[in-house]
């Protein structure tokens, strides 16, 4: 998997910087085990807070219609919903035992602060794996309008559990609430480190990742099978409604990036320097298109002059903080972060062509594109979808480093300095590698069932 490889390098490379409070080897392990981790929870994650509310929009196209063909296809995307909701269960345990096994310090100095964090996505994990579990089973069970009110609730906690721990995230990039009295945290405010100024960006960014992600890997599947001569209504339902969803979240993502990358601008100077490559402290800084970083230089790249300082403070003769600005040992590994960063940027541009392309033809001419090389390209549009997914976590999280809580406390002193690491590493590999072979198996296994199957009770079999 590239991501995966791409996030593995990143954490890598961040490992191998001259941390000296714990042995290197636990550091460098400890990253690319939970890097393991983040790179296959959160594509889950995607389809959590965005797939659910799908899902209830086909279901309520069938009670608005009566058309029975949305009921098939809501039927059977819940099953997807059910099969994903019980992998993501067993990738994010493992999310949280790794929180407490591989950064104790972290959790143990912080724990009173974003703590309530932690509790309110368990609270809606729980409500979550409920009323799925009602949905999937109330089919042709509970009346139509009380099956569609069991999904709510599903769509509000999937959203909410993962504002949860985004506000997390976005509390280590900005961290706030607390006081440090001789290297003790005191005066807590949890609600505060809660709603810190970094959550909102994060949020809506990452809500339309969701959207963005499980929108063209869905699609991706039945343009594929689109190609494959399936043209029947309900493949052509089943295409059009992801493939919609996904080109209308992808510009809108362009706006909210350009609203983060600001954000950064003005609370991380060091991190935007990263992403950039900017050695020096610059004012009119330009901006490099593409390319690719190695040993300290950007190589097929386009410079525009003046455009980072123009993006990030609106104004072409700002002034934009170089890595220089900061002692060595504070700046982030370049090379991945200003990669990771390219890569977002570039797939989210072609993406948001592609976008382009279906939206001017469904709306000037209400129909789909003709071109096999569209389809070609929707299938193509999901795996680097989660590449650039992946791509831009690569870029905030490593991006921060070598900090676990910016400016307060080193990823190095919250690392555990326990060995054993290598077999956990193993162990939790060897359970992904399971679960991949079980979803692949089950999914398969459901998309070989006639849909003729998920007909309304009413309608027959």
């Amino acid at each position: 998997m590239p991501a995966l490889d791409l996030l593995g390098g990143a954490l890598s490379a961040l490992g191998q910087a001259n941390f000296p409070s714990v042995d290197q080897d636990y550091l460098l392990e400890a990253r690319q085990m939970q890097a393991l981790s983040l790179g296959v929870h959160i594509p889950l994650v995607c389809f959590g807070i965005s797939f659910p509310a799908i899902v209830l929009f086909v279901e309520g196209l069938y009670l608005r219609t009566g058309d029975p063909v949305y009921h098939q296809l809501a039927k059977r995307w819940s099953k997807v919903m059910l099969i994903l909701f019980a992998v993501g269960v067993v990738t994010g345990t493992i999310l949280s035992f790794e929180l407490g096994l591989l950064w104790p310090e972290w959790m143990a100095k912080f724990g009173d602060v974003f703590g309530i964090a932690f509790a309110l996505e368990g609270v809606s994990f729980f409500v979550e794996a409920i009323f799925i579990s009602i949905y999937v089973y109330g089919w042709d069970r509970l009346s139509s309008k009380t099956h569609f009110k069991m999904g709510i609730p599903i769509v509000i906690t999937g959203f909410t559990g993962s504002m949860m721990v985004i506000a997390v995230n976005g509390w280590m990039n900005q961290p706030t609430g607390f006081t440090l009295r001789d290297g003790e945290v005191v005066d807590v405010q949890p609600f505060a480190a809660l709603f810190n100024s970094n959550l909102w960006h994060e949020l809506i960014h990452m809500y339309l990742a969701g959207f963005i992600v499980s929108g063209f890997i869905v699609a991706g599947v039945y343009a594929l099978a689109r190609l494959r001569g399936r043209r029947d209504r309900y493949h052509r339902v089943a295409l059009i409604v992801p493939l919609t969803v996904a080109c209308l979240a992808t510009p809108v993502q362009l706006l909210v990036g350009d609203w983060a990358a600001r954000t950064v601008a003005e609370n991380q100077p060091t991190k935007l320097a990263a992403f950039e490559g900017l050695d020096e402290t610059t004012k009119g800084a330009g901006l490099t298109l593409g390319g690719v970083y190695v040993d300290g230089e950007t190589y097929l790249g386009i410079t525009i002059p003046d455009l980072l300082s123009l993006l990030a403070f609106h104004d072409p003769n700002a002034t934009v903080q170089g890595l220089d600005a900061v002692p060595e040992s504070d700046r982030p590994p370049v090379g991945p972060v200003r990669n990771a960063f390219t890569a977002m940027v570039m797939i989210g541009s072609a993406l948001a062509a592609l976008a382009a392309v279906y939206l001017f033809v469904w709306f000037r001419r209400w129909r789909l594109p003709r071109s096999k090389w569209f389809y070609r390209a929707v299938v193509i549009a999901g795996p680097l979808s989660v590449v650039a997914l992946i791509s831009g976590w690569i870029a905030t999280e490593v991006g921060r480093q070598p900090w676990i809580v910016y400016e307060v406390m080193r990823t190095s002193e919250a690392v555990t300095g326990a060995d054993g690491i290598p077999i956990g590493y193993a162990t939790v590999a060897v359970v992904y590698l399971t679960l991949a072979a079980v979803v692949v198996w089950l999914l398969r296994r459901l998309a070989r069932q006639p849909v003729e199957r998920e007909l309304p009770a009413e309608v027959g079999r």
